[in-house]
């Protein structure tokens, strides 16, 4: 299996794990769609479309860069519709693009439960909308979202409502679509155990000193890669934890995705106890954002 010549819509993949993601596919040949806001420099965060659109280029792949804006309807529209005119067509969708502040009701203007939920649970919907038609043309279309297993627990909701409900309603919409799409399009969601070292972690919840206690974000593109590979009429509807799901695979060497081996990692939000960590992992006592 290979993913050589398929056509992936990603969003928010100018940095970090979206961009991990699509140089991950990339090296199978397969056409890249980077549907992001950056498109100049920004000075806290590194990347652009373009510069991404360059690194998927250089790891075999083809690119298009596409500046997008996931709130907005028409930019959506435009942006599938260039998509599939470049490339004849649209096999996966992958929902990456996420807005976060986890932070308690208290402390969380309106504005930013509003913009959490245009991107994170909307932005989901509508990209996924949008490009329904040519995942329906599709051999082996692929739903993939960002976005954590459904373990609906006070302990998840409490420190932060609005950031949790926008990542669940990302999830109840994987939910929903392997239900609706049921053997014919795959609809799967994936999940750091850990922290991840991306902009996130450096700019809005620990520090870059944290780094050393986070994994790398290609953890996360070959979970993603992996998925996309299987048959879209049977594996649907799963909520995977990156780690436990390579090791499922045969993935044996997880310290390869460590920033620091052997430093104890961070727990990332809403992490149920089961799937277990896999032997050998040390998960540290603490909570992101405490």
């Amino acid at each position: 299996m290979s993913l050589k010549g398929k056509t992936i819509f990603i969003t928010g993949a100018s940095r970090g794990i979206g961009l991990a993601i699509a140089e991950r596919c990339a090296r199978d040949g397969a056409n890249i769609a980077i549907a992001a806001k950056t498109a100049e420099p920004h000075p806290k965060l590194e990347g652009t479309i373009h510069t991404a659109a360059a690194a998927i280029e250089a790891a075999g792949g083809q690119a298009l860069a596409v500046q997008c804006d996931i709130r907005e309807e028409a930019s959506v529209e435009a942006a599938v519709a260039l998509t599939a005119k470049t490339f004849g067509g649209i096999d996966i969708v992958i929902n990456n693009a996420s807005a976060i502040f986890p932070m308690p009701t208290k402390d969380t203007p309106v504005k930013r439960w509003d913009l959490m939920h245009q991107v994170n649970a909307r932005g989901t919907y509508l990209v996924t909308q949008k490009c329904l038609p040519w995942l329906e043309k599709a051999d082996n279309p692929h739903i993939l979202a960002l976005s954590p297993p459904l373990d609906m627990r006070t302990h998840w909701f409490a420190p932060h409502v609005a950031y949790t409900s926008s990542k669940y309603g990302m999830s109840l919409c994987i939910l929903g679509w392997a239900g609706e799409f049921k053997g014919r399009i795959a609809a799967n969601a994936i999940w750091p155990r850990t922290a991840v070292a991306t902009a996130a972690i450096a700019n809005v919840l620990a520090g870059e000193d944290a780094f050393k206690h986070c994994r790398k974000p290609e953890i996360l593109a070959e979970t993603a890669y992996r998925v996309l590979l299987k048959p879209a009429a049977e594996f649907t509807g799963h909520f995977l934890i990156d780690d436990s799901f390579l090791v499922s695979e045969g993935v044996t060497d997880l310290d390869q995705y460590a920033v620091e081996p052997g430093q104890p990692l961070l727990p990332d939000f809403f992490v149920p106890e089961d799937p277990p960590a896999p032997p050998g992992v040390e998960i540290m006592d603490i909570q992101l954002g405490h």
